[in-house]
């Protein structure tokens, strides 16, 4: 299949991008190097040296043989991407091109006003070119579980049945966000359901939990093909940044109680779920969610974990419950259904003490990158006034 990904140098994409590469798709990526942007006007360093994405192109088709098209450009600007979707004519286009960061989103006007202009804006002109130039293109879009919230009722696999004075109805299942950046999210999974319901397109959201990992497959055939790996808090998923902090001696940044409960997937299971949504496409007209999780945790738990697995291997972990710079539930109900990839097939990499001692032999191997100082800078969803030293990127 000719998929298009967009996004394609993140931590996620550009695995994705290696990913469907091997199995002999052709592959053509963009992204406006917005992540290492950011990242470099906010002093924020990667666990490992990523070059460039055009670069990595060229070392994995040397490795592997297959070639990984890329353009550069941003899907704020119409005309590049109605040209790019144009010109590849895409039969998937799997939509990774989001500013991801909550505690980004949080720190500033600016950087809110970044995120929901990248996120919305972009998200509307992807339709726009599917929808002119390959209106029969499958649309995988990564959503987040964290369009949910923490409501205290079980959710639902995107969907809910209401019953309401006598009459029934199908409706997305509520929203309450967390973030400005989940609420981005949420704007985005409106777009999409407004024209799948009004130019029929066919459409799969994936609501992700944090996923972690480092290795896949195709990375482990050279160093120079690791994806982008954040370890701060900024970037960051809370397993990865964990792992970091273990490795390192930093002690483990629980926020508040630390009872918070999400659903966790392997990066391996990632690449499984959106190939398992490409092979089984949604039907024309139709909005398909599924909930993209393996195994729910609190934030605690993730942390006795990692330090037992730590002190297995020789360090000394400690645990750090530090106030909570974020605006959210510390004790909660949390029960989300998660039966449609499963259903298709999809097999678990689980949060093995294995899983977790690989990656911090990876890390250690990498210990001298480290940049303690850039781990926790306390980004709070309610900043004192006056104006923040953290960056926006225009």
């Amino acid at each position: 299949m000719r998929i298009l990904i967009l996004g394609g140098d993140g931590y996620l994409g550009w695995s994705t991008a290696m990913y469907f590469s091997s199995l002999g798709h052709d592959i053509s990526v963009i992204d406006n190097n917005a992540r290492r942007d950011i990242c470099k006007a906010n002093d924020i360093s990667f666990l490992f040296d990523a070059p460039k994405l055009a670069e990595r192109s060229n070392i994995w088709k040397s490795i592997s043989g297959s070639d990984v098209k890329v353009a550069m450009g941003d899907l704020q600007d119409w005309d590049f991407i109605s040209k790019v979707v144009s010109s590849f004519r895409p039969e998937a286009v799997i939509h990774y091109a989001e500013q991801p960061s909550a505690p980004y989103s949080m720190m500033n006007r600016d950087t809110a006003a970044y995120t929901l202009q990248n996120n919305v804006m972009g998200t509307l002109n992807m339709i726009h070119a599917v929808n002119e130039h390959v209106p029969d293109a499958h649309i995988i879009k990564l959503g987040t579980m964290g369009e949910y919230g923490t409501p205290n009722i079980e959710i639902e696999e995107g969907w809910l049945d209401i019953e309401h004075k006598g009459r029934q109805g199908r409706f997305l299942f509520p929203r309450q966000a967390g973030s400005l950046y989940h609420t981005s999210k949420i704007l985005d999974t409106d777009l999409l359901w407004f024209y799948v319901r009004t130019w029929g397109l066919k459409v799969t959201d994936l609501m992700q939990g944090p996923v972690y990992g480092i290795h896949t497959d195709q990375s482990r055939l050279d160093d120079r093909l690791l994806p982008l790996f954040n370890y701060d808090e900024i970037f960051g998923t809370v397993i990865n940044r964990f792992i970091v902090q273990a490795a390192c001696g930093y002690p483990l940044t629980v926020y508040g109680k630390g009872e918070q409960r999400r659903g966790f997937l392997n990066i391996l299971d990632t690449l499984a779920c959106v190939g398992l949504a490409l092979e089984n496409p949604a039907e024309s007209g139709t909005l398909r969610i599924y909930n993209q999780f393996t195994e729910v945790f609190s934030v605690n738990q993730l942390a006795e974990k990692i330090a037992s697995v730590g002190k297995q291997v020789g360090l000394d972990v400690k645990i750090d419950q530090i106030e909570n710079p974020r605006v959210e539930a510390e004790e909660h109900f949390y029960q989300p259904v998660h039966t449609g990839l499963l259903s298709l097939g999809l097999e678990p990499h689980l949060l093995t003490d294995d899983a977790m001692a690989g990656m911090i032999e990876t890390v250690l191997r990498h210990k001298s990158n480290i940049v303690e100082e850039q781990i926790f800078r306390g980004v709070n969803w309610k900043p004192s006034r006056g104006p923040s030293e953290l960056k926006a990127v225009h």
